[in-house]
């Protein structure tokens, strides 16, 4: 996988920004619902399965135009650790919820492979539903390169499924 997901995150939230934050200041910082989730992956490499991992993540209770800060950290039955901070875009459809997400960060690597540097972009995009008590549950994919910073850059992916719970 290249820098798709990456290309997706900018097209989608810098589209929406213009046509739906410019009027009133593109990155005006607004409330919105903050959220803690909890999701379950296999971690792939090179198309094979090498794992299964654990990731928390926080959005924040604001947005900057289209962009709300995330902070992430995962944890793989390998040994291997990525925490990080950046942004998501999402975009609710009725009670279907699409989001992506870029977020730079630290990889350990532990027993996982060896991606070519420390610093590893993890590119997501999800797709779920948004229940009535504004619980969500979505499946995931995301991709993790060090966007050519290291010698080699194999990347690595995951597929898996979130739950995420409104903190407010």
């Amino acid at each position: 996988m290249d820098g798709t997901l990456a290309i997706i995150f900018l097209i989608t939230s810098l589209t929406d920004m213009t046509f739906e934050h410019c009027p009133e200041g593109c990155l005006t910082r607004e409330d919105a619902q903050s959220y803690f989730a909890v999701g379950a992956h296999d971690v792939r490499f090179q198309g094979n399965s090498i794992s299964k991992e654990v990731q928390l993540t926080y959005r924040m209770d604001r947005n900057y135009g289209p962009f709300q800060p995330t902070i992430a950290a995962s944890a793989a039955a390998n040994g291997a650790t990525w925490v990080g901070l950046g942004a998501t875009y999402e975009k609710m459809f009725g009670n279907v919820v699409f989001n992506t997400s870029l977020l730079p960060g630290y990889y350990a690597n532990g027993n996982g492979p060896d991606l070519g540097f420390p610093i590893e972009f993890r590119s997501t995009v999800a797709l779920g539903y948004s229940f009535g008590n504004g619980m969500r549950l979505s499946v995931s994919y995301d991709h993790r390169s060090n966007s050519e910073l290291g010698k080699i850059n194999p990347g690595l992916e995951t597929y898996g499924l979130q739950i995420s719970f409104p903190l407010k």
